[in-house]
Parts: C-alpha cells; sequence; structure tokens
C-alpha cells in the first residue's frame, strides 16, 4: 500500500477549512491534510527546507492579501513547486476566472458546492482522481 495523499488545502474561510477538515477526516487512511488560511502562509509552508512538499495543492481562487491566482503564479515560477499540482476552488464559475486558472497552468478548476452533501461528494471524486493520478515517490521522482 502507498502512503496517504499529501494535501495543502489553501482557504481564507475558517468555516471552510473546518468543513473541508471534517469531511476529509472520513478518509485519514487515504489522506494527510494541511490547512492554511493565506496565500502567504501556504508558500511559507511549500518554501520550507526539508518539508514533505504535498502530492496537490487544493487553492481558493478569492482570499484578501494574496489571491490564489497570485499564489499559483508564484507556484509555476519556483523551480521546486512547478511540478505540484494545483486544483483551484471557487465559487465563481465565470469563464474569465476558469480560463485565467487554466493560463497560469492549474491542473483543475472545482467550482465549491454550497450543499454540504455534494460537496462530499466533490472530496469523494478528488480523492479518487488524485490517489489514482499521483507520483507516489513524490518528490524523489522529480528532479
Amino acid at each position: 500500500m502507498s502512503r496517504p495523499l499529501r494535501l495543502l488545502l489553501v482557504d481564507d474561510s475558517l468555516t471552510d477549512r473546518h468543513l473541508a477538515e471534517e469531511v476529509f477526516a472520513e478518509y485519514a487512511g487515504v489522506c494527510e491534510v494541511t490547512t492554511v488560511g493565506s496565500g502567504r502562509e501556504a508558500l511559507e509552508l511549500l518554501r520550507t527546507p526539508g518539508a514533505a512538499l504535498p502530492d496537490v495543492v487544493l487553492l481558493d481562487v478569492n482570499m484578501p492579501g494574496m489571491s490564489g491566482f497570485e499564489v499559483l503564479e508564484a507556484m509555476k515560477t519556483d523551480p521546486r513547486l512547478v511540478q505540484i499540482p494545483v486544483v483551484m476552488l471557487s465559487t465563481s464559475n465565470h469563464d474569465q476566472d476558469i480560463a485565467r486558472a487554466y493560463t497560469l497552468h492549474a491542473s483543475s478548476y472545482l467550482i465549491k458546492s454550497m450543499n454540504f452533501r455534494d460537496f462530499v461528494c466533490q472530496v469523494e471524486g478528488f480523492l479518487e482522481f488524485w490517489t489514482r493520478a499521483r507520483l507516489t515517490s513524490w518528490p524523489d521522482a522529480v528532479s
């Protein structure tokens, strides 16, 4: 059995982080979730020497201070972080937001469900995809 999926969730909403932690806790053997409340916190964590890098980052688009787009751009210009898949998370379904995410090389764009049951389904689908798609030897397999 491979190690659990390492997930970094970046969201400025404490309520949304707690909700996500609660849902992801149901999959404790499948994933390990770290949450932070800002883009700056995320980059500090990701750039910490010797820190285990996540297999995937789930990144809120609309955050004060540093938007998810700014975090994504910083990650994709950092040689150590460039290959980490980033899934943008937003309530926005505006074409310009989705296009900007992909232009900045997001791996996917997930529109947050406001319904709890639907959100649980989103998490299940997210975990199913990323546990299969990740590099199990990350970051050793990446030069």
